[in-house]
């Protein structure tokens, strides 16, 4: 590249030039609105044993959704993405291990 030349966001390494259209941008709100009728009709209907983990695989769903999309982070470099799944897995993975620490902790006694 000549000294002239300008480096445009798409000489970084890992970034995506490809931004979603508005249709993107509407398919994905529908996507998120039947997800969240799923979630709230874990009120009304008793999935038993799989609600909870239900609800959380539809809550990392939705955050991959919104984080990839609306935050743009699926067209930034990849270390950005890296920061926030690992954060996301760190959380998932406290709160997995407290709700095991609960369950065990409330074991009948003799």
């Amino acid at each position: 590249m000549s000294s002239t030349e300008t480096h445009s966001p798409a000489d970084a390494e890992g970034y995506d030039d490809h931004h979603p259209t508005p249709r993107d941008y509407v398919r994905i709100a529908i996507i998120l609105a039947i997800l969240t009728a799923l979630e709230v009709s874990t009120y009304f209907v008793d999935f038993g044993g799989v609600g909870i983990p239900l609800l959380i695989v539809l809550m990392i769903i939705k955050f991959i959704l919104v984080a990839g999309f609306f935050m743009h982070l699926r067209f930034d470099t990849k270390l950005y993405s890296r920061f926030l799944y690992g954060g996301l897995l760190l959380a998932v993975g406290l709160y997995t291990a407290t709700l095991i620490v609960m369950f065990f902790d409330q074991a009948p006694t003799i």
